[in-house]
């Protein structure tokens, strides 16, 4: 599974593996226990989690929610020991850790309890997400190491 995948409905709570598009809207499956079938329409608000990002202070003005993602299983490994019940100190502590230059102005408390969740939700049900992003990532970084050398 890739993150291209994986969706967020607003008004919905967890997690949604995209099964395919149908004539009124979008057929997913709720990435719990219950596996249950949903299809929500054009009028529904669906995040695809590859279009998702992090507002910050970088130059692009957001970090990709992927990138994030990645550096806290990096990081943490599938444990970060928190849950949305977590303190907002907390909570604001793990992601200036994780990503520092996030944009504590525009980022709430209620983002990275998402951020969290959907994390956790991941890491313990879905962990080859994060193995098949990794060794993508690596064999891009090999690809673009080849052609440097080659120049």
């Amino acid at each position: 599974m890739k993150f291209e995948e994986i969706a967020s409905v607003a008004g919905k709570g967890g997690l949604f593996k995209i099964l395919k598009p149908s004539k009124s809207g979008v057929i997913l499956e709720s990435m719990d226990a219950k596996k249950s079938k949903l299809v929500v329409g054009a009028d529904s608000r669906v995040s695809i989690f590859s279009e998702i990002s992090i507002y910050s202070h970088t130059d692009e003005g957001a970090t990709p929610l992927e990138e994030v993602m990645q550096s806290i299983h990096k990081e943490f490994e599938g444990d970060t020991g928190l849950d949305k019940n977590s303190a907002p100190d907390e909570l604001k502590s793990f992601l200036s850790h994780v990503l520092p230059d996030y944009d504590e102005d525009r980022v709430y408390v209620s983002d990275i309890k998402k951020l969290v969740s959907w994390y956790n939700l991941l890491s313990r049900d879905y962990p080859e997400v994060f193995e098949q992003q990794a060794e993508e990532t690596a064999a891009e970084e090999e690809q673009t190491s080849e052609e440097k050398t080659a120049e």
